[in-house]
């Protein structure tokens, strides 16, 4: 792989630049790209498609994978994602921008190289965004510097800066077909083919923050087509089984209309727009990413046809001198258990068998205890039911008992405790099921953003 410098230079006049979303996280279905492709295809100009596909525990389990596996580290299902669509947009020119290398972006880019080999296809260009890996011991100590002595005590997992649009611009720029990133921040998908589309100046602050919003809004993919909205009876959503992934028209001055490929499910309206601009905004005044500080107080949502919105109004400020980092981190063990309680008197039961495994396994902590369907929603950790009714008559009760430990084996013993009810009762248990797995923790903090370079490079094989 070779490093590659470029620059962005602005042209006065383009056509707008349509981006697709396919994917909002991890799991997302597998089916979704295909509508969207087909009608950036027919739109015709310059578009781009990404998939989203990293949260906040993503890159930790990525890591783990990748320990177990050298090869492993990036989205599993990134070949299922990608094999439905991955010809149809090298012929049509839609470039591919995704974040599905989390731990390991070679290994994805290696990974897309042998799918369209294949697929018979052209061999595509693929550039690798690097920067966002703070994981290895050169970076202690800057980690150390903005988490003090706590540092010291974490078994670290993952560390993973959130990096903004300007590598992926610059991978655009220098002809990437298909670029792959580990940690950007979500909406940076889109800022970074609307910086390369554009040539915007970097310190554009005002088109900045609204390509920032309209990748935020298409970020968490169908949530914005009324997946998230959907309510039925109160806010109703049709063709909710063949949701549509939405598709933003950003013009030369950043300001989108969000839109979906025509014959899916799902709705577009100023309520689902609103609903999803607002989502994990805590500050509507100063939405803080690493490539802009956006302000939506005088956003404007306008309905501009049908299931067509139109954002504007949004203002930017410049953007933060840091880059927000997450450290995650070994948290122990959670050992789950569960056991179902049927009939009369099924909740007495239910709470008669949490009060014995309190008991038997009092010397390993507090238990989080969760009665499915009567407080397991309003519960916290401690078992304490928050819920206006904490007893009474449910007939139909699925008990959950959940444990976090340092020691593997005293977490196991939950999962053979929550077994023996079988027959040491109550009365009337069945359906067991256990688990146990890693536990993970984060801890987030602040880095200067000169001391996180972020680059790109082109994959070549060899």
């Amino acid at each position: 792989m070779r490093a590659v410098t470029t620059s962005l230079h602005a042209t006065p006049t383009r056509p707008p630049l349509r981006v697709g979303c396919a994917a909002g996280f991890s799991g997302d279905r597998i089916d979704a790209a295909a509508p969207v492709v087909a009608a950036l295809a027919a739109a015709g100009g310059a578009s781009v498609l990404i998939f989203e596909t990293l949260a906040e525990r993503t890159l930790a389990l990525a890591q783990l994978a990748r320990r177990a596996d050298p090869e492993a580290g990036y989205e599993p299902l990134l070949p299922d994602l990608l094999a439905p669509v991955l010809g149809d947009c090298l012929e049509a020119g839609i470039r591919i921008v995704s974040n599905f290398g989390a731990a390991h972006p070679e290994g994805a880019a290696g990974r897309i190289a042998r799918l369209a080999r294949e697929l018979g296809l052209r061999a595509p260009r693929i550039a690798i965004v690097r920067g966002d890996d703070l994981s290895d011991a050169t970076h202690r100590p800057m980690l150390r510097a903005a988490l003090g002595e706590r540092l010291d005590a974490l078994r670290i997992v993952s560390a993973n800066a959130y990096i903004g649009a300007e590598a992926i611009a610059d991978a655009l720029v220098g002809g990437a077909d298909v670029v792959v990133c580990g940690r950007v921040a979500d909406p940076s998908l889109t800022v970074g083919p609307a910086l390369a589309h554009y040539g915007w100046p970097r310190d554009d602050w005002h088109r900045l923050a609204r390509a920032t919003m309209a990748g935020h809004l298409l970020e968490c993919g169908t949530q914005v087509t009324g997946g998230y909205y959907a309510d039925p009876g109160y806010k109703d959503v049709p063709g909710l089984e063949r949701l549509g992934y939405p598709i933003a028209e950003i013009d030369a001055e950043g300001h989108c209309t969000i839109t979906k490929p025509a014959g899916t499910g799902g709705r577009i309206d100023a309520h689902v727009v609103k609903e999803q601009l607002l989502y994990e905004v805590h500050d509507p005044r100063a939405y803080v990413t690493p490539d802009v500080v956006a302000d939506l107080g005088d956003a404007r949502v306008d309905e501009v046809g049908p299931d067509r919105v139109r954002l504007s109004g949004v203002r930017g400020h410049p953007r933060p001198p840091t880059l927000k980092v997450n450290v995650c981190h070994e948290n122990g063990w959670l050992a789950e258990g569960e056991i179902s309680y049927a009939g009369a008197r099924a909740e007495g039961r239910a709470r008669l068998a949490a009060d014995v495994l309190r008991e038997r396994l009092r010397d390993l902590g507090p238990l989080r205890v969760d009665l499915i369907g009567v407080s397991s929603l309003f519960a916290d950790d401690a078992g304490t039911a928050h819920a206006a009714r904490r007893a009474g008559e449910a007939r139909d009760v699925r008990l959950r008992v959940a444990l976090n430990h340092d020691d593997r084996d005293a977490a196991e013993r939950l999962g053979r405790e929550v077994t023996a009810l079988y027959t040491c009762g109550p009365a009337g248990g069945g359906g067991v099921r256990t688990a146990l797995r890693t536990r993970l923790g984060i801890v987030s903090c602040a880095v200067a953003r000169e001391s996180v370079p972020t680059s790109h490079v082109f994959f070549a094989e060899g």
